[in-house]
């Protein structure tokens, strides 16, 4: 029989495995996303979900990648997220009508 310390130990491991399992397939999506481009010249009134104050930093500041977006100051992952899936979506979009 193993001793008390070691059981909490696994049994601490087995409650958030789940959970660092989620956090590294995160972290891997957002290495992917660094290098996607943002076309210039983006109207970024047109990304539903952005606060305004997002929307102002990315039109001045005019970050040519997810990874520069991201990079800017009080500009939340969320925010990120929200503009890589736009982005997604709407090269998507454009493909079909081609």
């Amino acid at each position: 029989m193993w001793p008390a310390p070691i059981w909490e130990l696994v049994e601490t491991d087995f409650k958030y495995e789940g959970y660092a399992a989620r956090q590294s397939e995160q972290n891997r999506q957002l290495e992917r996303r660094q290098d996607q481009v943002i076309p210039d010249g983006l109207d970024y009134s047109k990304i539903n979900g952005l606060r305004s104050e997002t929307r102002e930093k990315l039109a001045t500041l005019r970050p040519t990648s997810v990874g520069q977006a991201a990079r800017i100051s009080g500009i939340t992952p969320a925010d990120v997220a929200i503009i890589s899936i736009w982005l997604s979506k709407n090269i998507l979009q454009y493909e079909k009508l081609k």
